[in-house]
């Protein structure tokens, strides 16, 4: 007998039949080819464990979702935690200083300078007030009236959000000292009757502190770094004469055992290293720096190369040259600071002229280096310099070996002796290699900026990570060439005072 549609009639009889047999065979199926339910393993309940430890494994290999992060193993996993722990062997440690070594310090911003109230300078983390982009030179967002000379307090905050800290200092494999030394010794460069021993003061008692600490006996200090804002020939002072310059940090033996960080190293010394000066650019976000690289690739550079800076009373000098040169030559876009003019403590002034420059003009100054090679490659301007000291030899943890890819170097001699045409030299240049040299500044930018350190960057590294990665690195090599590994006497662990990571 037929039904509506076309389908044949089937006995109930026949319908549960077929219904049992499926159920057999899915039964069979999970008891023989799939084995014993986890709730019942075998083998005294290893192979419950094991199936846990898979999918956690996997569970490690997946990348975290941008802005997450991974909680610390708990103490009764440490072992099975660290193995996979992402930031074994990256830890840092910052030590909770006294409040003199640092923010008392802050405290007296206003009387740093006898001219100028630094103050200022120290709002929104460090970075100082957003600049003025009226006139669209900057973005909207992400840039800021920075001092050069303020790493001091950007780089202690922006280290509290570095990925891999710990409370434990024993598993720490660097140990951060947030003790401000570029601030406390600009308090006494231009002080009124400065004593030595006022210079001096801090920088024994950070040395007197930290050498009566456990963390110190385990590698001596050689584990330790901290950072000054400053260059480092403002620490090097020889004598106990009150009218010498600076204070003499760099002479204290326990401070040749750590890792010092300058913005400008000493060319003769192991244990200091430079990082990139701070910029305006402070970027909150992977997408302001991706934005902003996309605008400087696309930026029309109607100008060869420029110069902006003040000149020197010496004819001879390596600034009166370029001066000269750049004001004679229709390639070259000037912008002249006098003394007592205000156009070169706007930023915009030669911000502008930067992102409008194939090649940046970067002699020495005061100094062997300056911030606004730092500014010019903000810009995607390629740097020229006139002096390996004033990149090549000081910046190695942040600029490419290969320093024709980024940069061209004229010697100084030549230029001062007038052997030399800038203009000439920069247009032989095939303008395909300059293109490239342009690409390879952009790409630069990320690795140079010190990120707003009340915020972080997702997935890209900044000035902080390369240094800290670079530190980690050292400090690993030490221990390798102290015969490091456990139960070495100098590499002994510590267990600290088990404080909280610094947060002051």
């Amino acid at each position: 007998m037929e039904r509506t549609g076309g389908n044949r009639w089937v006995p109930p009889r026949l319908l549960f039949l077929a219904a049992m047999s499926w159920l057999v065979l899915v039964y069979f199926h999970l008891a023989v080819f799939r084995g014993p339910p986890v709730s019942a393993p075998r083998d005294g309940g290893d192979g419950r464990q094991r199936f846990i430890l898979r999918q956690e494994e996997q569970l490690m290999k997946t990348p975290p979702a941008a802005g997450s992060s991974r909680a610390l193993p708990a103490a009764g996993e440490e072992r099975r935690g660290r193995r996979r722990d992402g930031c074994e062997g990256r830890y840092v440690y910052i030590h909770d200083l006294p409040p003199r070594f640092n923010a008392d310090i802050l405290r007296n911003c206003r009387h740093w300078y006898p001219w100028i109230n630094m103050c200022v300078y120290l709002e929104n983390g460090g970075l100082g007030e957003p600049v003025d982009n009226a006139d669209g030179v900057f973005a909207d967002q992400g840039w800021y009236a920075t001092d050069h000379f303020g790493l001091d307090v950007i780089f202690h905050r922006r280290m509290r959000q570095y990925d891999c800290l710990t409370g434990d200092s024993s598993r720490a494999a660097a140990v951060y000292v947030p003790f401000y030394a570029g601030f406390d010794v600009v308090q006494h460069l231009w002080g009124v009757n400065s004593t030595a021993r006022e210079k001096d003061g801090l920088a024994l008692g950070i040395v007197d502190w930290l050498t009566r600490r456990p963390e110190w006996r385990a590698m001596g200090g050689r584990d330790h770094f901290f950072l000054s804002g400053r260059t480092a020939y403002d620490h090097q002072r020889h004598t106990d004469s009150d009218s010498e310059w600076g204070n003499k940090l760099l002479h204290l033996p326990a401070v040749q055992n750590m890792t010092v960080l300058f913005v400008e190293k000493l060319p003769w010394t192991s244990f200091d290293f430079a990082i990139p000066y701070p910029t305006y650019f402070h970027p909150s976000s992977d997408a302001q720096v991706v934005e902003w690289q996309r605008r400087m690739r696309a930026t029309k550079r109607e100008w060869l190369f420029s110069f902006a800076g003040g000149g020197r009373n010496d004819p001879y000098s390596i600034r009166h040259q370029l001066i000269r040169q750049c004001g004679a030559s229709s390639f070259c876009k000037l912008v002249r600071c006098r003394k007592n003019e205000r156009n070169c403590l706007v930023p915009s002034t030669f911000m502008r002229v930067f992102q409008g420059t194939r090649f940046c003009l970067q002699p020495t100054g005061d100094t062997m280096t300056r911030r606004s090679a730092f500014d010019a490659i903000m810009a995607g301007c390629v740097p020229v310099f006139f002096h390996p000291d004033s990149a090549y030899t000081q910046y190695r943890w942040h600029l490419p070996e290969a320093h024709d890819t980024y940069s061209v170097l004229i010697p100084e001699a030549d230029v001062r002796a007038g052997n030399v045409s800038i203009e000439e030299t920069l247009r032989r240049i095939p303008h395909h290699v300059a293109e490239r040299m342009t690409e390879t500044v952009v790409s630069l930018i990320p690795r140079l900026v010190y990120a707003d350190p009340r915020s972080k960057l997702e997935t890209l590294r900044d000035a902080v990570d390369v240094t800290v990665e670079a530190i980690v690195a050292r400090v690993n090599k030490l221990r390798e060439e102290m015969g490091g590994g456990p139960g070495h006497p100098l590499l002994e662990k510590h267990s600290g005072d088990g404080g909280d990571v610094h947060q002051s």
